[in-house]
Parts: structure tokens; sequence; C-alpha cells
């Protein structure tokens, strides 16, 4: 199963906004709902491209109401994000699932809470550099673009 989660904006319900509008709301009704982060909604479908379909589908209301989109394909790895750009960039046949790990944004975890993200490449030995931004509890590892990389 391929899981997609939006991370609403910081003065934004994003699982209210989503659901309170129909398009929005139609469109996830056919998946069971939760929550893997403060202020955010995931699902899981079937493949790589439903979840990017999907993130299709409901982009009206996430460049209004989420920060990001996450999607998690096992395929590619099993405890690391990709961006919703990369995720659309494999999909599409654009990059290939092994040339994705270089480029990574770390997110701290705060209280459940998603904080900023810090930018890095990973070391040649294949381990992820550490938050440093501020004290967190957890982190959260995304792979990105090189554009979106380059645009941090």
């Amino acid at each position: 199963m391929t899981r997609v989660c939006f991370v609403g904006s910081a003065d934004v319900d994003v699982q209210y906004e989503l659901l309170s509008r129909e398009t929005a709301r139609e469109a996830l009704s056919t998946y069971d709902r939760y929550a893997p982060f403060e202020n955010s909604l995931a699902v899981d479908t079937v493949s790589l491209g439903s979840a990017v379909s999907l993130c299709n589908d409901l982009n009206w209301y996430l460049v209004r109401f989420a920060d990001v989109a996450l999607v998690r394909e096992p395929s590619v790895s099993t405890d690391e994000w990709l961006s919703r750009a990369l995720a659309t960039a494999i999909r599409d046949g654009d990059v290939r699932p092994q040339e994705t790990g270089e480029r990574l944004a770390i997110y701290g975890l705060e209280d459940g809470a998603l904080v900023e993200p810090m930018y890095v490449t990973r070391r040649p030995d294949g381990t992820v550099p550490e938050y440093d931004l501020r004290e967190v509890e957890e982190t959260v590892v995304v792979r990105v673009t090189a554009e979106e990389f380059d645009a941090a």
C-alpha cells in the first residue's frame, strides 16, 4: 500500500478543510483516514500512481490548505517519505526509484507536529545527517527532487 499524507498549514485545520468541501470529501470517501502527524490527514492507496492521482484530484485544496503532501511508497523506501514532486517524477518515469535517496528534507517531530525541514544530502556511507535545527523527539525523512532541494 502506498500512503499519502497531507500536512496542514499552521493556521488551518487540514482535516476540517478537506472534509468540509464536497469534492474533496468525495475523493477521500473510499479511504480509511488517519493522522500520523498533528494537523494531517493520511490515506493508504493501492499504488504510487493512485497516490499521485489523488494529490492531483485534490490539488485545488492542497495549495490552499496544506503545507506539504508526502507519499510513502514501500517499493522505494519503507521508512522514508517522498515529496509529491518526487513521487510524480517516479510515476512519470522521469526519475528511477534507486536514484532518489541523495537529497533529503529532514523534518523534526515535536509534540506530534512536523517542524521546519533541514535540507541535507545523504552521507557517502548512506547515513542521514542528524537534525540540528532544534531539540526534537524524532525526525521524518523526506526524499526530494533536485529542484526542491536547490530552491530550499
